[in-house]
């Protein structure tokens, strides 16, 4: 019985302790499920308001599209004035946020502001303020415009350039002051309003876009007119209401507007950019500030000078190129030649300039840099989303000469030149991306036996004096004379100067690298934007996809070319700065 009862108690207390484990595996669980929970709680409404102002921006967006399509139609029922009415109105409401947000600024001054300091730096909101007065200059002509034409144009037409004037001022100072800020209340409210603006100024690029690419096809229709290869008529983009000398200063006004389109299509989407990465920055927490990088200029030589060289050669072969375009076939396949040979040379100097940059940091072996950082992610989204328009045009053009039967001349340049595109842009992103996820190398003393900067005025061991009371230097040292004395007190109490820091061969190399392909970046942005596009010009192209589909395409890539162009300007000069 009693052993029967031990093994009853032994019994017992095995259930117990198995139940008390269960118990508190199930407490445990418990604590688990609850700790998630006040995760999910507490996380769920800025991820609601982000998908919720997300999805907004989205919807305004293809509205906008949907309104511009209407617009472009063969026998549109929706006229321009009614885009521009609703651009219009998409920056009123940018505005009134705006002055919203800077007033509870104002308000709430005394308090204390996180800040992103990797958001955007100096020099990028000062050249978005040069592209900003440009725009202005823009919106002058357009008023100029609407003036020899106000007969017979719509209010909207003069309402547009006024309240986007205005919208850029508002948006310039909103640049400067206040695109850094972290926002940290009425979190909702903000991220609606910061979309907005984004969008707005998306619509604003989209929309300059497509009166840029209007231009372009009307003048490639008209050449082809002239060539009696296509039977297209011309539709003047000028309302046929005045025949005064109004009408033709109003015309001057027109043609101005082409020069400036690609100063202000860039304004925007840099804004729309630097506007996102503040909306991802809302109800973020800023882990810690980087340091501020000091620009140094030393030892640039080569690169600047061959940059400069690259830029004055453009700037020739575009106004070759417009001038011969203009002529007869002979002249114009010359052009066309001339432009294919300029710009393989220049893509084959930069890829063998990228490909040795790389081969630069593959030797130095530095760490790469993982910390977060929202604008550094969203500058390697940007730089392959936008080539994609650039790689997409190139392999089109590599189909297109392949399958063709055609004998002109720069047909196998098109080939190579298309090849170098595609390798050109593949290694600069490699480049670019390398650059800007490595470590910075810290800079060590050039002897490390000296004391630290911030001991120079500290008491240490080494520099007091090895028996207190008072010193008889003279009886020390009796042959030193006072001057002697005093010399050696100054070099005791001289601060130390800081030794100039050896030039390093691999930055200077990589400095130098940074500064040709920001001028060639610059070169190949300028051709396109002014005019030289040989895709619109060689019809190699045009005869295999078709007139409708090929321009399409033109649409669609041209842009994206433009705006990777000035992006990796801006993403070289980081790289420039950080090495």
């Amino acid at each position: 019985m009693e052993g029967d009862g031990g093994l009853d108690v032994s019994c017992l207390n095995k259930y117990c302790n198995s139940s008390s484990s269960s118990s508190s595996s199930s407490e445990q669980d418990r604590k688990i499920f609850m700790k998630l929970k006040l995760n999910l709680s507490g996380d769920y409404p800025r991820k609601n308001a982000e998908f919720l102002s997300g999805q907004y921006g989205i919807n305004l967006f293809l509205i906008g599209v949907a309104v511009m399509l209407a617009v472009a139609g063969d026998k549109p029922s929706v006229e321009e004035s009614h885009l521009l009415a609703f651009v219009t109105c998409l920056m009123v409401l940018q505005l009134i946020w705006m002055m919203w947000y800077i007033l509870l600024r104002e308000r709430r001054k005394n308090t204390r502001t996180e800040r992103d300091v990797n958001a955007t730096t100096s020099w990028i909101r000062g050249a978005l303020t040069v592209l900003a007065v440009l725009s202005l200059v823009m919106d002058s002509f357009r008023i100029g415009y609407f003036v020899g034409f106000s007969s017979c144009l719509s209010a909207a037409y003069a309402i547009y350039p006024v309240v986007h004037a205005t919208h850029t001022i508002a948006q310039v100072h909103f640049l400067w002051f206040h695109i850094k800020d972290v926002v940290k209340s009425l979190e909702t409210f903000e991220r609606f309003g910061v979309i907005h603006a984004v969008f707005t100024n998306v619509l604003l690029w989209c929309n300059g876009v497509m009166s840029e690419a209007e231009h372009f096809m009307k003048n490639h229709v008209r050449r082809l007119s002239s060539l009696d290869s296509e039977n297209i008529t011309i539709v003047s983009s000028e309302p046929e209401c005045n025949s005064s000398t109004t009408s033709s200063t109003s015309s001057l006004f027109s043609r101005g507007l082409v020069y400036l389109f690609p100063f202000n299509i860039e304004y925007h989407i840099f804004v729309s950019v630097l506007l996102f990465v503040m909306w991802k920055n809302i109800g973020r927490t800023i882990s810690s500030n980087k340091k501020s990088l000091v620009t140094k200029t030393q030892g640039l030589t080569l690169g600047p000078i061959l940059g400069l060289l690259t830029v004055a050669s453009t700037i020739a072969v575009l106004v070759v190129y417009i001038t011969r375009i203009e002529g007869v076939l002979e002249m114009r396949q010359s052009a066309v030649s001339m432009f294919y040979i300029y710009g393989i040379v220049m893509l084959a100097v930069m890829c063998f300039s990228c490909a040795s940059g790389l081969l630069i940091y593959r030797a130095d072996h530095m760490p790469l840099d993982t910390s977060k950082n929202t604008s550094r992610q969203l500058d390697t989204e940007l730089l392959f989303g936008s080539s994609l328009g650039s790689w997409f045009l190139s392999w089109c053009s590599v189909v297109a000469v392949l399958c063709t039967d055609s004998k002109v001349s720069y047909r196998w340049t098109n080939l190579v030149y298309s090849i170098f595109i595609v390798l050109e842009k593949y290694l600069q992103n490699l480049f670019i991306i390398e650059s800007l996820y490595r470590k910075q190398e810290r800079v060590e003393r050039s002897d490390p036996e000296l004391p630290a900067v911030s001991e120079i005025f500290s008491v240490t061991s080494s520099m007091a004096p090895p028996f207190s009371g008072i010193i008889n230097r003279a009886y020390e040292t009796p042959d030193k004379t006072p001057e002697m004395e005093q010399e050696e007190s100054r070099e005791m109490y001289r601060c130390e100067e800081q030794p100039e820091e050896p030039l390093n061969m691999k930055r200077l190399i990589l400095k130098n690298i940074a500064v040709f392909l920001i001028m060639c970046n610059i070169s190949l942005w300028l051709l396109p934007a002014f005019g030289c596009r040989p895709q619109y010009d060689n019809g190699l192209e045009q005869d295999i996809y078709g007139f409708s589909a090929w321009t399409t395409v033109l649409n669609f890539a041209i842009p994206l070319n433009l705006f990777y162009r000035m992006h990796s300007v801006a993403s070289l000069f980081e790289v420039f700065r950080r090495v």
